[in-house]
C-alpha cells in the first residue's frame, strides 16, 4: 500500500542550473550522475538551463537540441528546456549579466513547463542568480523549494575579491562593490533561511549554515566513478625526475603559483623534477609566464578530455590538490580531492580543514598549508633525497567508495526528497514544504 501510494504522488524535479551536460565540469557531472539514480527512482526531472557555453562564453554545441527555447531529453530520460543566455568573456561584470539572464528566462519558461507543474524545485549553485529564480518558481508553482549548494557561496566573494578591478579603482566604485557583495550575501542567506531544504557539499558549511539559523541542512557530498590507476605501493624513483600533475580548473581559488614557485625553489636545491599543469581558466597564461619568468619545471598545458585524465594520473608519481588561503575553503572539499583519493596516486594536498583532515585520516597523501611554498618544496624534496614516493592508503579509495560514490550519493539525494516529500499531494499543494 506504501508503494502504491508514493508511485501515485506527484515526484517531478525541476532542477534550476546554469550548467548542464554536453559541457564538463564538476557541477555538470554531478547531477549528470544525479539524474542517473533520481529517474529510475521515479523522481521525472526537467533541467532549465541555458545552451552550454562553459568555460568559453560562447555556445559550445550548435545541434538544435542545444539552442534557446529547445526541449530536448537527455541520457538518463531527463527532460531539458533550454533558456536564453548572453555571450560573455571571462570578466566578472560579463559573467553575472549572463547569469542573470538565465534566471529570468528561467522564471519565464518555467512557469509554463511542459512537464507539469513540480512537486520540488532545486536551485544550485554555482550561478547565483538560479537561486532567486528556484524560490521565484517554487513560489509560483507552491512546490517544495531545495538550495543546492557546491561552494561555500555567498562567503567566497569578499575573500575572493571578484567585486574588485584589477587596477585604481574609486572610493565611490569600492563602495558600491562592497554594498553589491554585502546585499549579495544578505540575499542568498534569507533564501537559504527560507528554504525548505539546503544541501551542501561539505559537513563544515552544513554546520555553518546551522549556526546562522537554516533550518533544514543535509550533505551530499560531490562524487566519483573514477577507478584506480595503481595498485598502493610505494614508486621508486631510481634517480628520475619526480613527477607531479594538477589537472582540472585553473582559475584564483586554486592558487596555482604555490606549485610554480616551490617546483622553482626544489630546482634552485639541486633536485629534478617535472611538473605538470593541464587544464582551463583564468590563471592558465600568467602561470605560463610565471614559470618561464622563475625558468620552474613546470610545463602549462591546455585541458584534455576527461578520458585522458587517467593517463596523466597514470603517468605522475603525485597529484596536486590545491585550493587558496581562505577561510570559506575550510568549509569545501573540492571534488578533484575525491577523483584523487579514488585513483590510488598519492595527494599533493595544499588544503586546510575539512579536505586536509579527509587527507590526513584517510593517508590519502601529505598536506601542506595552502599558500606554503616552503612547506610543499620540502615535501617534494623529501621524496626526492629519499628515492622514494610513500603510496596512498587503500584507506582512501575505501572511504570515497562508501561516501562519494555516485551510487551513495545518489541514493542519499532520493532519501532526502523522500523525506521532503512524505505524503502524497493534494490539489491545495505539497504536504509539507512550499513555505516561504
Amino acid at each position: 500500500m506504501i508503494a502504491r501510494a508514493k508511485n501515485s504522488q506527484n515526484r517531478t524535479i525541476l532542477l534550476v542550473t546554469h550548467h548542464y551536460a554536453p559541457e564538463s565540469g564538476a557541477p555538470q557531472r554531478r547531477w549528470g550522475a544525479l539524474a542517473g539514480h533520481l529517474v529510475p527512482a521515479g523522481y521525472p526531472l526537467t533541467v532549465l538551463t541555458p545552451p552550454p557555453h562553459y568555460p568559453s562564453g560562447k555556445i559550445t554545441h550548435l545541434s538544435p537540441d542545444h539552442l534557446p527555447g529547445s526541449v530536448s531529453s537527455g541520457d538518463h530520460g531527463e527532460k531539458i528546456i533550454r533558456v536564453n543566455y548572453r555571450e560573455h568573456s571571462h570578466g566578472l561584470g560579463s559573467r553575472a549579466v549572463d547569469q542573470m539572464v538565465a534566471a529570468v528566462s528561467s522564471v519565464l519558461r518555467g512557469v509554463r513547463s511542459p512537464t507539469g507543474r513540480p512537486a520540488v524545485v532545486i536551485a544550485t549553485v554555482p550561478g547565483i542568480p538560479s537561486v532567486v529564480a528556484g524560490w521565484a518558481l517554487a513560489r509560483w508553482h507552491r512546490a517544495s523549494f531545495v538550495v543546492e549548494m557546491r561552494d561555500a557561496w555567498p562567503d567566497l566573494i569578499q575573500p575572493s575579491g571578484i567585486l574588485l578591478r584589477r587596477g585604481r579603482s574609486g572610493d565611490l566604485r569600492r563602495g558600491l562593490r562592497d554594498l553589491a557583495a554585502r546585499a549579495v550575501h544578505r540575499t542568498v542567506t534569507r533564501l537559504q533561511a527560507r528554504a525548505d531544504l539546503v544541501v551542501t557539499t561539505t559537513a563544515a558549511f552544513a554546520e555553518v549554515l546551522r549556526s546562522r539559523g537554516v533550518r533544514n541542512v543535509a550533505v551530499v557530498r560531490n562524487g566519483t566513478a573514477f577507478a584506480p590507476v595503481r595498485e598502493n605501493a610505494p614508486v621508486a624513483l631510481a634517480g628520475r625526475p619526480l613527477r607531479v600533475v594538477y589537472a582540472g580548473t585553473v582559475g584564483r581559488s586554486q592558487g596555482l603559483d604555490v606549485a610554480v614557485r616551490a617546483a622553482a625553489l626544489v630546482q634552485a636545491r639541486g633536485y629534478a623534477l617535472d611538473v605538470r599543469i593541464v587544464g582551463h581558466g583564468n590563471e592558465l597564461e600568467p602561470l605560463r609566464l610565471l614559470a618561464a619568468e622563475l625558468d620552474a619545471p613546470v610545463r602549462v598545458e591546455p585541458s584534455v578530455p576527461s578520458t585522458e585524465v587517467r593517463d596523466l594520473y597514470a603517468w605522475a608519481d603525485s597529484v596536486i590538490v590545491s585550493l587558496r588561503d581562505w577561510e570559506p575553503f575550510e568549509w569545501t572539499v573540492p571534488s578533484k580531492l575525491y577523483e584523487v583519493m579514488a585513483s590510488g596516486v598519492v595527494a599533493s594536498a595544499c588544503l586546510a580543514g575539512e579536505a586536509a583532515s579527509l587527507v590526513a585520516a584517510n593517508g590519502a597523501g601529505a598536506v601542506v598549508r595552502p599558500g606554503d611554498v616552503e612547506g610543499l618544496a620540502d615535501l617534494w624534496c623529501g621524496w626526492l633525497s629519499d628515492g622514494v614516493v610513500p603510496a596512498a592508503s587503500p584507506d582512501a579509495a575505501t572511504w570515497v567508495a562508501g561516501h562519494a560514490s555516485d551510487a551513495v550519493l545518489g541514493h542519499r539525494y532520493s532519501e532526502l526528497l523522500d523525506e521532503l516529500l512524505p505524503h502524497p499531494l493534494t490539489a491545495e499543494g505539497p504536504g509539507r514544504g512550499a513555505r516561504y
